[in-house]
């Protein structure tokens, strides 16, 4: 394979970079709007799940939330960070609904913590994206001069 080709091919980690930066300032964007323009309401734990093995470390959990209009939202493989996720250990929670959100269930106790990691995990992956553009810019940019000099 060419240097110019595997250069050309870089270009893919700075733009998954933004991507992944993108989707995570959404998240946070759409996390404290929830929890800002939602309702209250009350989920019952269905399921728990927390693997606390070195190679997987999890939380997920199913609620069935129960609307103050007697309809019921039904949840299931919620994934949640594992740092925080000893802190809803419960058969129910207080939960805040946006219908139609971009995070339609977001549990009341842990919604701000969980914003506060999108917003971080955001600006890291920016971050990161910046240095791989300088770094793929700057290579494709020596590759193209010597290449020109060869010429």
């Amino acid at each position: 394979m060419s240097s110019n080709l595997v250069a050309r091919i870089a270009w893919t980690v700075p733009a998954v970079l933004l991507l992944l930066s993108i989707h995570q300032i959404v998240t946070a964007v759409n996390l404290g709007r929830t929890l800002d323009e939602g309702e209250q309401a009350i989920a019952e734990v269905t399921r728990y799940e927390r693997s606390d093995r070195k190679d997987v470390t999890h939380v997920e959990l199913d609620l069935l939330v129960r609307m103050q209009d007697g309809t019921i939202l039904e949840r299931t493989r919620m994934a949640l960070p594992y740092s925080i996720g000893h802190r809803v250990e419960a058969e129910s929670l207080s939960v805040t609904v946006l219908p139609g959100g971009g995070q339609e269930v977001v549990i009341t106790q842990i919604g701000r913590t969980q914003a506060r990691i999108a917003w971080s995990n955001g600006a890291m992956s920016f971050l990161a994206f910046l240095m791989a553009f300088v770094g793929v810019f700057s290579w494709n940019r020596w590759l193209s001069r010597k290449i020109g000099q060869a010429a």
